[in-house]
């Protein structure tokens, strides 16, 4: 393909590694992301509301289910994947991030832990977005230890599961027809996973108020006091909390796609600046220390947009372990705090007004840097697979 359809940023043409047909959705990509969602990301972030009108968007583009084989239709690469997460949170990591529970971790949970008519059951509409889903794991007292620690019971009764307990932080909580909840089942201890639908009793969802990362996404506090689900919404391979790392395994490796994503968007708003800012009657672009601000940038993209492909790569053939998978997340995220850093420090003053994009790249990456896996626990999976023993507790 020619130079001139790559991002600046990649600067080592990773791109080209895509066929041509998943070069060209790509680019369609990118530009549906330029016209119709760019412009609305900044009020969206500033009044921490969801511009419910684009879902329909997100369908008619095709954005959702491209991870999955499903009726005739072949999945794409693992590569494509990654690049289309990356094209998302380029624009807004908020949007990426909607789109990464819908498609991944509650789409994907449903998929790989579900039986064929539960697939057949949920997944059509949300395939056409008609049915937007959420992943409810964290709770209120659990985050990292929540494997262990899991306070949300299941308790089986009849042709009924019961559920009670309490979750937080869940993405698209406040709307989502369906929820994937995570429940310890009193009977044999074991995690189990159940699809909780929208209006069941005893279930209710309230929004996270004051939050100042992604703020567009709507994280909400769920509460399940006696709530009764059918048995059939029991997940049926999803019986231990080993299942819940099948999904977790997956998504991680989107998660710092997506830190790929948000490193770039403020790497090129700060390039724009560099051009057109004048100081000392020139461009501040042609500074040593602006250049030097700039190329470290690049550096931070560059490695972590390899990290992230080769972690696609071993995706396609089945070959990624955990260890990698924590490894790419806590890396890339943490160079995607000292690269959105560095941008806001270029801006000047300038980088904490919203309307210039980089305090808003500066502030969700803090999200970024801390779900599906804090820096310090991906650390201590990258710290047993290199050493030979646990250090979590």
């Amino acid at each position: 393909m020619t130079t001139d359809l790559l991002l600046p940023a990649d600067f080592f043409v990773f791109q080209s590694l895509l066929g041509d047909e998943e070069q060209k959705e790509l680019l369609a990509l990118r530009e549906f992301l330029e016209s119709e969602v760019k412009p609305r990301v900044n009020a969206a972030w500033a009044a921490a509301e969801f511009p419910m009108d684009l879902i329909p968007a997100f369908a008619d583009a095709d954005i959702v289910g491209r991870s999955y084989d499903w009726e005739g239709r072949p999945r794409a690469s693992r590569l494509f994947t990654g690049f289309q997460a990356m094209e998302l949170s380029r624009v807004d990591p908020s949007i990426a991030t909607f789109l990464g529970v819908h498609n991944g971790l509650a789409m994907g949970s449903i998929m790989i832990l579900g039986s064929e008519e539960q697939r057949q059951r949920w997944i059509p509409s949300m395939m056409a977005m008609q049915t937007i889903g959420a992943f409810a794991l964290t709770e209120p007292e659990g985050g990292s230890d929540v494997a262990r620690g899991m306070r949300t019971t299941a308790r089986r009764e009849g042709d009924e599961w019961v559920l009670d307990g309490a979750k937080r932080w869940i993405g698209n909580g406040t709307f989502a027809d369906v929820v994937v909840v995570f429940a310890r089942d009193v009977a044999d201890d074991q995690v189990k996973t159940f699809v909780v639908e929208k209006g069941t009793p005893g279930f209710a969802a309230s929004k996270i108020e004051d939050k100042f990362a992604l703020r567009t996404v709507q994280n909400a506090d769920l509460t399940f006091t006696g709530c009764r689900i059918p048995a059939a919404n029991k997940l049926a391979d999803g019986n231990t909390f080993k299942d819940v790392n099948k999904v977790l395994k997956v998504t991680r490796g989107g998660v710092a796609w997506s830190g790929v994503g948000c490193q770039v968007g403020a790497y090129e708003a700060a390039v724009a600046y560099a051009k057109s800012r004048e100081q000392f009657g020139r461009p501040i672009g042609g500074f040593q220390l602006i250049q030097d601000l700039l190329a470290k940038m690049l550096g931070n993209v560059t490695a972590s947009l390899g990290m992230t492909v080769r972690i696609s790569q071993l995706q396609e053939v089945d070959a990624l372990g955990d260890d990698q998978a924590a490894l790419a997340k806590s890396y890339v995220t943490s160079r995607g705090r000292e690269t959105v850093a560095m941008a806001r420090e270029l801006f000047g003053g300038n980088g904490i007004v919203l309307e210039n994009d980089v305090v808003r790249y500066f502030n969700d990456a803090e999200a970024l840097y801390s779900y599906e896996g804090t820096r310090e626990m991906n650390t201590l999976i990258v710290g047993r697979s290199i050493t030979g023993m646990s250090a979590f507790v």
